[in-house]
């Protein structure tokens, strides 16, 4: 049996074969050639990527510190600026260190303030009530800021919810099933009340019965016209002292 010649591809098969290198290789090589001149620009894009790592790796500058507020400027007219528009009464201390003036000098200018308005017959007032400062309507137009607030709507408080506020007021902070045995009825319904109207709000929880706590607000001392619960009328007596504590039934 005669030999079979070998097809004449083979050799430059073999040669292929030989050269062949794997694609990660073939860019080391590529990269190892000399291609580019050494005189050539490094690319734009290089010296872009360059210069944004550069900026994000320096030291941001500190925020300027708030100026001062200039002695030219009327003190009465800053303080009447943000009272305006606080939610709240703001306290002399901090209106002092905000403004950098004397705590001296702003406890007069807004005594000042106040009796302006009151001796020019103003419809507002300024007062100090709940621990701070804070603009307010004057007494003697209430009823016709009440006819505009409330468009005819009753804005009340029921008696129980008086009832219990009251109890808040005086024993407070005070559980829900503390207020019940003193009342003698549910009070949750109250309570949830008396939440959503911002007169109570919850204050942690007892380390006994771990049931929630509850305390008075900021607005309820508003609405009353006190600068703290300690001003409240002397009506403690007439609540009973001898309660006995129920356990509290509620699921948080």
């Amino acid at each position: 049996m005669s030999e079979q010649p070998e097809p004449a591809e083979a050799a430059p098969m073999e040669a292929r074969i030989a050269e062949w290198r794997p694609p990660w290789q073939r860019e080391q090589d590529a990269a190892a050639r000399p291609d580019t001149p050494a005189d050539e620009p490094p690319d734009a894009s290089d010296e872009y990527a360059r210069a944004v790592a550069a900026q994000a790796a320096a030291p941001e500058d500190p925020p300027p510190a708030p100026e001062p507020v200039p002695d030219d400027v009327d003190l009465g007219a800053v303080l009447e600026a943000i009272l305006m528009v606080a939610e709240e009464p703001l306290g002399e201390e901090f209106l002092s260190s905000v403004l950098e003036r004397p705590l001296s000098r702003v406890r007069e200018t807004l005594g000042r303030l106040s009796a302006e308005y009151t001796g020019d017959g103003r419809g507002f007032d300024l007062r100090r009530q709940a621990g701070g400062w804070r603009f307010y309507t004057r007494a003697d137009y209430a009823r016709y800021v009440e006819r505009f607030v409330t468009d005819g709507a009753s804005a009340r408080l029921t008696k129980a919810a008086l009832e219990t506020l009251a109890v808040v007021a005086y024993r407070q902070p005070v559980t829900r099933g503390r207020i019940s045995a003193i009342r003698g009825v549910n009070c949750d319904g109250v309570i949830r009340t008396l939440l959503a109207r911002g007169l109570v709000e919850e204050c942690g929880s007892d380390p006994d019965s771990t049931a929630t706590l509850y305390r008075t607000t900021t607005l309820f001392l508003e609405k009353l016209g006190l600068d703290s619960v300690d001003q409240l009328p002397e009506l403690a007596p007439f609540l009973p002292d001898d309660v006995t504590d129920i356990e509290d039934d509620e699921q948080r």
